[in-house]
């Protein structure tokens, strides 16, 4: 996850669309509160949690040039990967005046 500032988070979860979720809430963690973290730019999948917190604790271990290389080979515009998952469907109903998306984009 990461930020306008680009802050770098990194975590592991067994449910990525309801972390990534949560994160932009406000309601993950602390620190991505505390730093505002609403995108997903770079993500991997395990089958199995002990090797995926191995790979978190590798990551971890990196400094942030690494991480950031990795992150530009396979998306170099920093595109939030979860931007869709939250779209609102063209016919629902906005929620009222003011109404924000999990996004952060003022609802239309």
């Amino acid at each position: 996850m990461t930020n306008r500032s680009k802050t770098l988070y990194t975590g592991v979860t067994q449910s990525l669309i309801r972390r990534v979720r949560e994160h932009k809430q406000g309601t993950g963690s602390s620190f991505t509160s505390k730093y505002k973290m609403d995108r997903l730019v770079y993500f991997e999948r395990f089958q199995d949690i002990h090797n995926a917190i191995e790979r978190e604790k590798q990551i971890k271990g990196w400094l942030r040039i690494r991480k950031i290389a990795v992150i530009v080979s396979v998306n170099p515009a920093w595109r939030d990967l979860s931007h869709e998952w939250y779209a609102r469907h063209e016919f629902q109903p906005a929620a009222g005046p003011g109404a924000v998306t999990c996004s952060g984009r003022p609802r239309t």
